[in-house]
C-alpha cells in the first residue's frame, strides 16, 4: 500500500516537477541558489565565528558560493576566521557541490518514495551526464558510495600523517577528514594554521593531494566506465578514455612548465632539495587545473607561469566532476577538430569512433560562453580596481574555473568586485550551457533548412 504524502509535500513536489518540465536548467541553478542561500545563513550565525560575532554578509556569501562550488577563493582565512561550527558548515557544503545539487535531489526523492521519478531520473541524468535513464538509480547509488569511499580511504592516509605532528586524535581525525573532502571535491579550503607551505616537500602529505585531485576531476562517469571494465580498457566509453588521456597529459604538461618556468626562482623552488622541486612541480602541474592546492607562494611565481596557469585553470577537470572550466573533452574535441582540419580529414575521429557534428558546436558553444565570462568579469575588475591586468586575469579565471588558487589579492578586494567572483564561481560551478539553457526563453526547432553555402575563413 502506497503511503500518501501530505498536502505541503505534493504540492511542493508538483511545483517542482512542473519547473523540471519546463527548464531542467532553470530547476538546477534554483535549487543550486538555495543551498548557497542556506549555507550563507548558517555562517552568518554569531556561532560560526571564533569571535562569536556575526560576519558580514559578503564573507559569508563569498565563503559560501566558493564552497558549495568548490573553488577555494577566500575573503578571510578558513583556519582562524570560521569557528569548529562554521568548518564544519563549510565541509557539509564542499560535500554537497561536490555530489552535486541535483544528485542530492533525487537521492532524496529516492528515499522519500522508495523509486526515483521521470522527474528525478531526467533531472539527475542531466547532473551526471548519462543519457540512459534507467541506469541513473544506480549510477547515484555509485556516485554516493564511489565519494564516500574515496573520501574515506584519503581520510585514512592522512590522519596519521597529522599525529605524526603532533596533533590529538580528535584533531587528527578532524584534519584529516577537512582535507579529504576538500581534495577529492576539488574544493582547494584548508584549515591548517599556515597553509600547506610547510609541506612543501613531503609526499606523504603531497601524493593524497596529487592522487584524490586526479580521481575527483576525472567525474564519476569517467571513474565509473573505468571499474566496470578496468581490466578491459578497450570497452571504456570514448568519455572515458578522451578524459583519461587529456587529463594525464595536461598533468605532465603542467608539471614540466611549472618547473621549468620555477626551477630557478629563489622564492619559490630556486632553494628546494632536487626531490622537493620534482614533487613541487607535480603537485602544481594537477591542482592548477582544478583543486588549486599549492604548497608554495603564488603570488611569488613569474609571469610565465601565471600565464599558462590561466590556460590550465580555464581548461578545468572532467565534465560531471568536482572540477571547473570549460571540461578536458571540451578542450580534447578542439584540438581534433583542428587535426582533422589541418590534415584535411572530413570527420573527427578518436579511438576508433566519428564524433557528430553537434559535438564540435557544443564545444566550441562551451568554450566561447566561458571566454565571455572570463572576458566581462576581468573587465568589470579592472574598472572596480586599481589592479593590473595579470593578476586580475589570474583571479578571474580561478574563479570561474572553480579552482582556487590566488595571488593573494581577493581578501582586499572591494566588496563590489568581490560580488562579481561570486557570480563568477557560480556560472562556472552550475556550468555555462547549463546557465545559457536556464536563461533561454524558448529553443528554436526548425522545419525548414536553407541552402548551405561556406563563406570564407581566415
Amino acid at each position: 500500500m502506497t503511503r500518501e504524502l501530505p498536502a505541503f509535500l505534493r504540492l511542493g513536489r508538483d511545483a517542482v516537477d512542473a519547473i523540471a518540465r519546463r527548464s531542467p536548467a532553470r530547476l538546477t541553478l534554483i535549487v543550486f541558489s538555495g543551498v548557497i542561500i542556506a549555507v550563507t545563513g548558517l555562517l552568518s550565525l554569531p556561532m560560526s565565528t571564533t569571535s562569536g560575532e556575526r560576519a558580514p554578509f559578503v564573507d559569508a556569501l563569498f565563503t559560501a558560493t566558493s564552497a558549495v562550488c568548490v573553488t577555494g577563493l577566500v575573503t578571510v582565512d578558513t583556519a582562524t576566521y570560521w569557528s569548529s561550527f562554521g568548518q564544519v558548515v563549510i565541509m557539509v557544503a564542499i560535500m554537497v557541490g561536490g555530489l552535486g545539487v541535483m544528485t542530492l535531489a533525487s537521492i532524496l526523492g529516492l528515499a522519500v518514495s522508495r523509486r526515483i521519478g521521470l522527474t528525478q531520473r531526467l533531472l539527475a541524468a542531466a547532473e551526471t551526464k548519462t543519457t540512459r535513464l534507467g541506469e541513473v538509480g544506480s549510477l547515484i547509488r555509485a556516485v554516493i558510495i564511489t565519494s564516500l569511499s574515496l573520501e574515506l580511504t584519503l581520510a585514512l592516509v592522512l590522519v596519521p600523517k597529522f599525529l605524526v605532528l603532533g596533533h590529538s586524535f580528535g584533531s587528527a581525525l578532524w584534519q584529516g577528514s577537512f582535507m579529504a573532502v576538500s581534495i577529492f571535491n576539488n574544493a582547494g579550503i584548508v584549515i591548517l594554521p599556515g597553509g600547506l607551505n610547510q609541506f612543501v616537500g613531503d609526499w606523504w602529505m603531497s601524493l593524497p593531494i596529487i592522487i584524490g585531485t586526479f580521481v575527483g576531476a576525472l567525474g564519476f562517469p569517467v571513474i565509473l566506465s573505468v571499474a566496470h571494465s578496468w581490466r578491459r580498457p578497450r570497452r571504456w566509453t570514448l568519455h572515458a578514455k578522451l578524459t583519461l588521456t587529456t587529463s594525464a597529459a595536461l598533468f605532465v604538461l603542467g608539471a614540466i612548465l611549472v618547473g621549468a618556468f620555477e626551477w630557478d626562482n629563489p622564492v619559490t623552488f630556486g632553494g628546494l632539495p632536487l626531490a622537493d622541486r620534482v614533487l613541487a612541480s607535480m603537485l602544481a602541474g594537477m591542482t592548477t587545473r582544478s583543486s588549486g592546492f599549492s604548497t608554495v607562494n603564488v603570488s611569488d611565481m613569474s609571469e610565465a607561469t601565471w600565464f599558462m596557469q590561466d590556460a590550465l585553470m580555464f581548461i578545468g577537470g572532467g565534465s560531471a566532476s568536482t572540477g571547473g572550466g570549460i571540461k578536458v573533452t571540451t578542450f580534447a574535441v578542439l584540438i581534433l577538430a583542428i587535426v582533422a582540419e589541418a590534415r584535411g580529414d572530413r570527420d573527427i575521429e578518436a579511438y576508433g569512433r566519428r564524433l557528430d557534428s553537434s559535438t564540435l558546436r557544443l564545444a566550441i558553444g562551451v568554450s566561447f560562453i566561458g571566454a565571455t565570462f572570463v572576458g566581462i568579469a576581468a573587465l568589470a575588475l579592472l574598472v572596480l580596481t586599481d589592479l593590473q591586468l595579470d593578476v586580475i586575469l589570474f583571479e578571474v579565471i580561478s574563479a570561474f574555473a572553480t579552482c582556487g588558487l590566488s595571488t593573494g589579492i581577493t581578501p582586499d578586494l572591494p566588496n563590489s568586485a568581490q560580488y562579481v567572483l561570486i557570480a563568477l564561481m557560480f556560472a562556472g560551478r552550475t556550468g555555462t550551457m547549463t546557465l545559457a539553457a536556464a536563461l533561454a526563453l524558448r529553443n528554436r526547432r526548425r522545419v525548414i533548412r536553407l541552402p548551405e553555402e561556406r563563406p570564407i575563413i581566415g
